[in-house]
């Protein structure tokens, strides 16, 4: 009698390999409203790198990561006003402006630029109410000049320069994100537990993967671009 090897326990989504639903209990969001927003206070969430605002826009609560320099009762507009912290549609904003939190499509709360001490710059305004923003990556994406973006860097620049310095603590962040963790080479296995495991001296097993195998089948090189030496 064989058992599940770790890829098909984790596909499958048991309560073991599974995210742990309260770290997601803040969603970052725009308001509907515009006008002036109050910091009731800044939050530690699991699910983000970033300290979280959260703000009040005459009865209407909504969270909003964090930039460098905010303070608890501090006063950001919704609005059209270029400042920093201010929540402002691209196509008012300047070139050579640093904004996070930037919207994909109008409307949709903002998806880009959320990871601590991050943020892209407004490079140019185009024709058709279309604006290049310029990523960290040195990429060019063009977005519609109605997505709204915050003035700003993300706060927690330098999160990454502090050790764990002890696993536990190592194992309780990478159990909030579902993140595998601690991570085996797949050689050191054995070979009922992996397709990889037992080596045998290490010599690991060419394996092309289908992309559509299976959870356990989907090891090695999944659906790569070239095999074999360059010639």
């Amino acid at each position: 009698m064989g058992k599940r090897i770790i890829q098909q326990a984790r596909g499958k989504g048991s309560l073991t390999y599974r995210v742990r639903s309260k770290a997601y209990i803040y969603k970052v969001k725009y308001p509907a409203k515009i006008g002036e927003a109050e910091i009731l206070s800044i939050l530690h969430s699991p699910a983000h790198s970033a300290p979280l605002m959260k703000l009040k826009i005459d009865n209407e609560i909504f969270y909003n990561c964090a930039f460098n320099g905010a303070y608890v009762g501090q006063k950001i507009q919704v609005s059209n006003l270029p400042q920093e912290g201010n929540i402002v549609p691209l196509k008012e904003i300047p070139s050579g402006t640093r904004i996070y939190n930037i919207e994909v499509n109008p409307g949709d709360g903002g998806k880009m630029m959320r990871a601590s001490g991050t943020s892209a710059v407004v490079a140019k305004k185009l024709d058709y109410n279309k604006i290049a923003v310029l990523m960290p990556t040195r990429k060019e994406i063009v977005l519609s000049g109605d997505c709204k973006a915050t003035i700003g860097i993300v706060a927690g620049d330098g999160r990454t320069l502090k050790p764990f310095v002890k696993a536990g603590k190592k194992f309780y962040k990478m159990k909030a994100r579902n993140k595998f963790w601690p991570r085996t080479s797949a050689v050191k296995f054995n070979a009922v537990d992996h397709p990889f495991g037992s080596g045998r001296g290490k010599r690991i097993k060419s394996k092309i993967a289908k992309r559509n195998a299976p959870p356990g089948a989907k090891v090695g090189h999944i659906r790569p671009r070239r095999t074999g030496r360059k010639k």
